[in-house]
């Protein structure tokens, strides 16, 4: 039976499957350091919560257990200066939902796939989703199709597993992002493990995503890895593996990954490369170089820079 689904994941639980497992979570692929805070809203807990440092697993867990926090256990003046500051703007989840079934549509060629809209709500369709196999289009294809979420924040429009505007739980079964719908359709057509693993890898190998400031970075990482526990209890009764859980979060911090969206380039590195070579002495670079951020192609295990696909290369 599928556990309680809980709003806020600590990351001391994340710790219980083993301490390398929340590293991998805090990797930055890019940099191959971890990811940085990239916001001021912790300087007042000390030097190693400024902007410009790596979120380490000592300072968010234990007796900083409760320091992360989705937006919706953050007091309404955090809430409201997170907006000022950064432009955070959460999205609700019944929203979420029409945006996403728009692209389905687009997919699938007619509505009502998943689910059908209500005032503010949906309501799940309970039948098997049936695919245009005459257009060359079935469940594989389904999943492989890429996606995307700009400034994902938590990530709603990938993972629901709450509503990240009044932090109520959702049902499994009644979830609404890309990958849950992705996921749904692995678990419609997909009867042994084996096979089901491989198909959900390749699910969270084609959902992307990119967020500047580093906890909601971590919140959405941590999402999407929570629902992958709470899908593989929920099709087969059991808790995944730590050698399972290692390869879902790695494939989750090369897709979701830190970026400022304007340059495509990780946060804050002009200042951070400065101070660095500063430190060093060093004038042999080039001070404020940007670093760009690098995203993996899964299907041909090509690492490349993010902003060559703006650019139509390939």
């Amino acid at each position: 039976m599928l556990a309680n689904v809980v709003v806020d994941i600590i990351e001391d639980d994340i710790m219980d499957y083993g301490k390398e497992l929340l590293d991998i979570l805090l990797k930055d692929r890019t940099t191959q350091k971890n990811i940085i805070w990239a916001t001021s809203d912790y300087n007042d807990l000390g030097t190693f919560y400024r902007d410009n440092q790596e979120i380490n697993s000592k300072w968010i867990t234990g007796s900083y257990k409760k320091v992360i926090q989705p937006r919706v256990s953050k007091t309404k003046s955090d809430q409201s200066s997170r907006t000022k500051e950064k432009a955070e703007v959460f999205t609700p989840s019944w929203l979420c939902n029409q945006q996403n079934n728009s692209i389905d549509e687009e997919w699938f060629g007619r509505r009502d796939i998943f689910n059908i809209e209500t005032h503010r709500s949906w309501l799940s369709i309970q039948k098997k989703i049936e695919y245009a196999e005459e257009e060359g289009k079935d469940w594989k294809c389904y999943v492989d199709a890429r996606r995307i979420e700009i400034s994902c924040g938590e990530a709603p429009y990938l993972v629901s597993r709450y509503d990240t505007i009044s932090g109520d739980t959702i049902n499994l079964e009644n979830r609404i992002g890309l990958l849950d719908r992705k996921i749904r359709v692995v678990n419609e057509n997909v009867s042994t493990e084996e096979n089901w693993l491989k198909w959900i890898e390749r699910a969270f190998e084609s959902v992307y995503g990119y967020e500047y400031q580093g906890d909601n970075l971590l919140l959405a990482r941590e999402n999407l890895l929570y629902t992958f526990i709470e899908n593989i209890d929920y099709k087969f009764n059991r808790k995944p593996t730590l050698r399972e859980l290692k390869r879902i979060a790695t494939i989750i911090s090369w897709n979701i990954w830190q970026m400022d969206g304007i340059t495509c380039a990780v946060p804050l590195c002009d200042r951070r490369k400065l101070m660095e070579q500063l430190s060093l002495f060093d004038s042999n670079e080039i001070l404020g170089e940007k670093t760009f951020c690098k995203i993996k192609n899964w299907r041909s295990k090509v690492i490349l820079e993010y902003r060559s696909l703006l650019k139509g290369e390939k």
